[in-house]
């Protein structure tokens, strides 16, 4: 027996977007790192699905279910402004092995400022790639922008790093295994900004409710790289945060001391536990799809969408990024 498609709206999502909990329920969804391992193949199925969903036009013999599975493929590959298959390291399902792995080298070789300066530079090219790939693509950045902010927000981490590390010389050694948290979670408040500042400068489109394009904001932009740059510190902050004080209790143990060797994959393994669990918390505090009244957005632009739809439009709606 067919399943009944013809309410099937494939673009609603399953849980409520309105909530904190519908929101983390979508995004652990979406950012499952098994999506990470899916065919090319797959994936282009998946694309095609949703296409034919959207059109009303699904093959006979689909499955509800198999049209949720190739949403979450869907979302989880493909940028939601552009519909373009995103680059493998940049997508959010990424983050828990390539987040884990670097975290964990982070926390465990940060006495030497070499390796300080190694892995500052090894996160924040990660940081670059992602934050560029979860853009709000409906605000084009040149090659020179992504240069000047990779440059500013890699140098910002590394000069963060070696000076809290020359200033917690004489400090309790958790207050030096606290210093790689600082210098991520300085370096966030310059990369995403200086990644996307096409959208401050030119403002982000907003739509209204029927996914009309109604111009650009600037404020929009503004508020939904804040948003993004808080979710992003969370996201970090309790394994960067709790992580060094298992350690440190951890690595005064005597079998621990015999086995040296296994502290750096002990700590990217529990890295790997806390993010498994923070990439979905962080990436749902707030609604990716942002609701902004017109009120608060630059006088000329409230001027422009009143002359034009009077009241009829008292929000407007953006795609904040990840």
């Amino acid at each position: 027996m067919e399943a009944d498609l013809s309410g099937f709206n494939i673009d609603v999502p399953r849980w409520d977007q309105r909530t904190f909990l519908g929101r983390v329920k979508h995004f652990l969804n979406i950012t499952d790192p098994r999506t990470v391992f899916v065919s090319e193949r797959e994936l282009d199925w998946a694309k095609v699905m949703v296409e034919k969903s959207r059109m009303g036009v699904v093959p006979p013999g689909t499955q509800v279910e198999q049209l949720l599975y190739a949403k979450k493929l869907y979302d989880s590959a493909f940028h939601p402004d552009t519909g373009e298959k995103m680059n493998i390291i940049g997508r959010m399902s990424f983050q828990l092995p390539g987040g884990m792995i670097i975290t964990g080298f982070m926390l465990q070789f940060y006495r030497t400022m070499p390796a300080v300066i190694f892995w500052q530079w090894v996160n924040q090219s990660f940081n670059a790639l992602v934050n560029y790939t979860n853009r709000n693509a409906a605000s084009p950045t040149s090659v020179r922008q992504m240069a000047l902010s990779y440059f500013t927000a890699t140098t910002t981490a590394v000069a963060t790093a070696v000076g809290m590390n020359m200033l917690t010389k004489r400090a309790p050694p958790l207050v030096g295994r606290w210093v790689p948290f600082a210098a991520v979670a300085a370096a966030n408040c310059v990369n995403i900004p200086m990644m996307r500042q096409q959208e401050l400068i030119q403002g982000i489109c907003v739509k209204d409710r029927n996914q009309n394009e109604i111009g650009h904001s600037r404020r929009a932009a503004a508020i939904g790289i804040t948003q993004v740059v808080i979710s992003r510190i969370t996201m970090a902050a309790p394994g960067m945060i709790l992580l060094p004080v298992v350690m440190e209790r951890l690595e005064k143990l005597h079998f621990m001391q015999k086995v040296k060797v296994l502290h750096a994959p002990l700590q990217v393994m529990l890295c790997g536990c806390f993010l498994i669990f923070m990439v979905p918390v962080a990436c749902g505090l707030f609604p990716q799809i942002c609701e902004l009244p017109v009120s608060y957005l630059e006088p000329e632009l409230q001027d422009t969408i009143k002359a034009k739809y009077g009241d009829l439009v008292p929000y407007v709606y953006f795609n904040k990024g990840l």
